[in-house]
Parts: C-alpha cells; sequence; structure tokens
C-alpha cells in the first residue's frame, strides 16, 4: 500500500484520467455473503514427486530468483513431519489458505513453543515471516498458478502481455509474508509483466532476499534508492523534488549498463496499512548498517485511487495499491524532461491493463461464488 500527496505542484492527468474511467465505468452488483459455495472448499496437502515438501524450482516458480531460504524448508518439513506423528490430516482453505481444523491447533502449539525458545527479535521476525510463507507454499501447491497467485481455473495469464520496463528502473517489491501468495496482491503484476529482474520480489524477514535487495543497493549508491511512502519521521519529496535537478541528462547509459551503478532502484511497500510501519522501520535499520544513518529517500505520489478500491477497502482514499503506486510513479517521471522521450507512460499503460486483468478475473471469481463485489464504503467523498 502506497500514500499519495495531494500537494504537488504539477498533476499526473493520464493517471487520473484512468482512475476517473474505471470508476466511472463499474456497475456494482450485490450477491449475498451467505452462499454456501462463496469459500473454497479445504484442500488436502498435495506432496512433489519426490515426497519433499518445496523444491527450488517451485520456490522460483512464485515469481522470485533467490535461493530457497533453508528456514522455510525446515518449517515445511516440520509440517510435514508433524502430520505424520498425528492422526490428523493436513487441510487449507479460507482467507489467506491457512491450515484448517484440528492440526492447525497442534501446528500452533508446536510453533508458539519455537517462537518463545528463540533469543532475539531478528531471530523471532525471521521465524514468524517464514512460517507464514511455509504454510502459504504447502497449502496452495495445485491450487494457484504459481505466475498470477489465482486459482488454477481462474488464471488470468493467457491475456497478460509482457513487456519491457525501461533498463534504467528496477522495481523492489518489499512485500509482507501475509501478503505473500494473496490473490489480490497488485505487486505481483510487475514481475508478471517487466519479468524478476526489471521487479524483484523481496519478502519482509527473509534474510537471503533482504541480502540480495541491500547489495544492489549498495553497488547502486545511496543516491540511487527511493522508497515510495510518507515517511511521517523525515522528509519526503514529490517526484518533482526528487528528479528535477542532480540527475544526469544523460539517460542511455541503463541500455548498456551491467554493473548496477546507474540503475533508479524504487521500493515499493507491498503490504496492509498497518503493516508497512514495521517494514519501513527495518528499512530504516538496514540503511544505518550499510551507509551509517538511516535515511533513505522518501517520495509521494499525485493523488489518485486505484482499481482495486472496488474490491477491496483501504484505509483511506489517498492509499493505493502497489501496482497503481507504479503507474503513478512512471507517470509523474514521464513529465519530467529528463524523462519525456523514454515512453514511461507506454509502460505505465500496460501496467494499467494487466491490473484491469486482475480486477476482471477477481470480480468474476467472487460473482461465481456467489460474493458480493461491492466495496466496504468507508469513506464519504470520492477523489475521482
Amino acid at each position: 500500500m502506497v500514500f499519495l500527496s495531494g500537494t504537488l505542484g504539477f498533476k499526473c492527468p493520464q493517471a487520473l484520467a484512468f482512475c476517473s474511467k474505471i470508476h466511472m465505468d463499474f456497475k456494482p452488483r450485490t450477491r449475498s455473503l451467505h452462499n454456501p459455495f462463496s469459500r473454497s472448499p479445504p484442500r488436502e496437502l498435495l506432496p512433489t514427486e519426490d515426497g519433499s515438501n518445496i523444491t527450488l524450482q517451485e520456490w522460483q516458480g512464485w515469481g522470485t530468483t533467490s535461493p530457497l531460504p533453508t528456514i522455510v524448508t525446515r518449517i515445511a518439513d516440520d509440517l510435514k513431519d508433524l502430520e505424520k506423528d498425528s492422526d490428523e490430516k493436513m487441510t487449507f482453505g479460507g482467507k489467506g489458505g491457512k491450515i484448517k481444523g484440528d492440526f492447525k491447533k497442534q501446528e500452533d502449539k508446536k510453533h508458539r513453543e519455537t517462537y518463545r525458545g528463540l533469543g532475539d527479535s531478528e531471530q523471532k521476525l525471521q521465524f514468524f515471516s517464514a512460517r507464514q510463507i511455509a504454510c502459504r507454499l504447502v497449502g496452495s501447491r495445485g491450487y494457484l498458478c504459481q505466475k498470477c497467485w489465482l486459482p488454477h481455473e481462474d488464471c488470468m495469464c493467457s491475456k497478460v502481455t509482457p513487456c519491457k520496463l525501461w533498463h534504467g528502473i528496477r522495481f523492489w517489491l518489499y512485500m509482507h509474508p501475509k501478503d505473500f501468495l494473496r490473490q489480490n496482491n497488485t505487486g505481483k503484476l510487475l514481475w508478471q509483466l517487466f519479468g524478476v529482474e526489471a521487479a524483484t520480489l523481496c519478502l519482509f524477514g527473509i534474510a537471503e532476499q533482504e541480502e540480495i535487495m541491500w547489495n544492489a543497493f549498495k553497488c547502486s549508491g545511496k543516491d540511487k534508492v527511493w522508497c515510495l511512502y510518507p515517511n511521517k519521521s523525515g522528509v519526503v519529496k514529490s517526484v518533482q523534488e526528487a528528479f528535477d535537478q542532480g540527475l544526469s541528462t544523460d539517460l542511455g547509459f541503463a541500455e548498456t549498463t551491467t554493473n548496477g551503478h546507474d540503475i533508479l532502484n524504487f521500493v515499493l511497500i507491498d503490504g496492509t496499512w498497518s503493516n508497512s510501519a514495521a517494514m519501513v522501520r527495518r528499512l530504516k535499520d538496514q540503511a544505518k548498517l550499510a551507509w551509517g544513518e538511516e535515511d533513505i529517500c522518501f517520495i509521494s505520489l499525485a493523488a489518485g485511487a486505484s482499481a482495486m478500491h472496488k474490491l477491496r477497502p483501504q484505509p483511506s482514499w489517498d492509499r493505493t495499491c502497489t501496482a497503481a503506486a507504479a503507474v503513478g510513479l512512471l507517470y509523474e517521471l514521464q513529465l519530467l524532461p529528463k524523462f519525456c522521450s523514454i515512453g514511461l507512460d507506454k509502460q505505465a499503460e500496460a501496467i494499467e491493463d494487466t491490473l484491469a486483468v486482475l480486477l476482471d478475473a477477481l470480480t468474476a471469481r467472487r460473482l461465481r461464488m456467489g460474493r458480493s463485489i461491492t466495496r466496504k464504503m468507508r469513506h464519504h467523498s470520492d477523489i475521482c
């Protein structure tokens, strides 16, 4: 989730026009929330061919190039061993694909004991994140498409047209583990479109992925790392303020660069508003270790709502989904003289198109299951 500022000195007409169009075109229909078919039936664990829980190929198939985290493997193996030792079958279902039934009680008890026995907060965070991820990996096998994270019967992959992101930009999807494999997550759209090297997943609390991200930041340098977030305890710049000066006017370097020194790195916080504060604190702590100070440059975007507002509630209309934040960033960069010849607006349009595909797929699924597609109204004003 990303906060959008309404105080910039210039507007982003393309992005705002898109928001107005999707809002005006949407005609909500209400279905009963008590339909007996409104939730997927519990799913049993599907083992891999070699009998193990998670393989490197399977792990990377979900949208990452990182090594398989050791702690995730260990927790997945613990789940398998616990199932063997108990009389209960491991089943998954409901919101987030969580473990269900009596097996959940046994699993909770065992892992709470493990958590309490850990020595420091860093170990506890890594264990918490790995447990969330391991359960999602094991429970989603054979049920979700690895590319789009939707159930196979709702797969949208055939409707997505991949394209290239300008070589001078790299997105980092810094994702909370509770958003990993979430069907309505929009950060996944960026690597579906641009590939895992241009839009890279980094899961909060997973040491292997965080190390890869910070090694890239150190290579690029502090002045080429930005985070889209309203840092209330520090200076937040608009895109215009951050890039209208101090950056080389010759942007052709990124077409041939191979060492990463000239790449512009943008961190997109991919999690709920309540979880994002802890993720930003961790970024600041890691920045202090890397550069001796916790100052990361934070930037905010012009106001504009996401298409996903129609299906999932946000704390306020000035906060948007991850994919829409990337759209806004690309459109605002396109307005600057240094970037106007690159065609970032075309790449923003590609994200918009894919976001619309996801919205259609989720809407069709909800209608088929008899669930409501009307967004819960928490606000009295509509900025679109």
